[in-house]
């Protein structure tokens, strides 16, 4: 499982010219799931954005996590982070689980998320028009098979 993290102002995303989900001062999170992947790399990636301390204290020192700051989480997946380029200039996304395998997973991630921290999604498989004010900028990628 592969995440891009954002710290934003405020994210939001819209389908067919409606908006349907927003967040002020948190994460935007587009995650990919491979077809290898379960539960497990969902609850490490949850965990680890939970816990993460990119927000700045008083010091201005990135010392703060999401819950410690009480912000939201938008999630987009991302099938396209497992975009292999090795041959050719069309990317093939082999590597990217089938829905029937990453819809369970991005709804279990999406559910571990929202026990501690305010979570909204996008909607899975849909043409998404995705905007955000980036925040430092700070862009973190995590991905589950590098965690030791």
């Amino acid at each position: 499982m592969k995440a891009v993290i954002q710290r934003v102002k405020k994210a939001s995303v819209t389908i067919n010219e409606k908006q349907e989900s927003s967040i002020q001062n948190g994460l935007l999170i587009l995650l990919g799931i491979e077809s290898t992947d379960s539960k497990l790399d969902a609850d490490w990636i949850a965990n680890k954005i939970l816990q993460m301390r990119i927000f700045e204290d008083d010091a201005e020192k990135m010392n703060l996590s999401i819950q410690d700051i009480q912000g939201e989480l938008l999630v987009v997946s991302q099938f396209t982070l497992y975009a292999s380029t090795k041959k050719g200039n069309r990317p093939s996304f082999i590597q990217a689980a089938k829905s029937e395998i990453a819809i369970p997973l991005y709804t279990y991630f999406l559910e571990c998320c929202n026990t501690s921290t305010p979570t909204k999604a996008g909607v899975f498989g849909a043409d998404m028009q995705v905007e955000l004010l980036n925040d430092g900028p700070v862009t973190i990628i995590l991905d589950s098979k590098n965690k030791v």
